[in-house]
């Protein structure tokens, strides 16, 4: 067995959607698409999920809930989960981070970090 007995790895492509946007009432609505690849030796049911939201003005958002897209994924090794959502801020530019808990095929629990990922408007950062 490796080291790693839990190796979740999350990546996490995202887009500004203009058309369900409204800068002059500081409503910027991103999607985002997560990829949940399990890369360990043992099956892995995710439970919930902990997102951290930060726009451009310092302002923190917390959103805790029951699994993703209204499921809990089991991954086997080796399979992969993919689901997209997406999330409204006041400003422009914004991070989103954060964790799933999960739990192995043996019943320990542990968390899989979301690394932190940029929610920009096209062209405005260079």
């Amino acid at each position: 067995m490796s080291d790693e007995p839990h190796k979740i790895r999350v990546q996490v492509t995202t887009a500004y959607l203009d058309e369900q946007s409204s800068p002059s009432e500081e409503r910027y609505v991103f999607s985002y698409t997560i990829t949940i690849r399990n890369e360990s030796e043992r099956a892995a049911q995710l439970l919930t999920r902990h997102w951290i939201i930060t726009d451009a003005n310092g302002r923190v958002k917390e959103v805790r809930g029951e699994g993703v897209v209204g499921e809990q994924p089991r991954l086997e090794p080796g399979q992969g989960f993919r689901y997209s959502s997406g999330a409204v801020l006041e400003t422009p530019v914004g991070t989103m981070e954060g964790r799933y808990q999960m739990v192995d095929e043996d019943g320990r629990h542990f968390d899989a970090a979301i690394p932190p990922f940029r929610l920009a408007i096209p062209g405005i950062l260079q």
